[in-house]
């Protein structure tokens, strides 16, 4: 079984910052894709950003210039820095990593953490 733990949530003022990682164990052929989810009370879960295995990033563009993505293949770790933080930030995020387990190598897997809650408040 593949699991993710993450750490790094808590409360941070508006324009303050915090580090997200998440770090996968278990039963890993490889990992394609990490990336971080959002969900706030009475909103849909929404993609903030990716990265896959080669270094490729992606985010949405209200976090554009704020927050960068980023992995470390040797500790199947990926961060997420945010930087000037906004209120409507504040949600719980969401650890998803897309890997191959060793009992099934040619199957790809979607995996998701705990969740871990960002408030951002004065």
């Amino acid at each position: 079984q593949v699991q993710l733990v993450e750490s790094g949530g808590g409360l941070v003022q508006p324009g303050g910052s915090l580090r997200l990682s998440c770090a996968a164990s278990g039963s890993i052929f490889s990992i394609n894709a990490m990336g971080w989810y959002r969900q706030a009370p009475g909103k849909q879960r929404e993609l903030v950003a990716t990265i896959t295995s080669d270094g490729s990033t992606n985010y949405v563009d209200s976090v554009k210039g704020r927050f960068t993505i980023t992995r470390d293949n040797a500790k199947n770790t990926v961060y997420l820095q945010m930087n000037s933080l906004k209120p409507e930030d504040a949600s719980v995020y969401y650890c998803n990593a897309r890997v191959a387990s060793v009992t099934s190598p040619l199957r790809s897997l979607e995996v998701w953490g705990q969740g871990t809650l960002v408030t951002v408040s004065s």
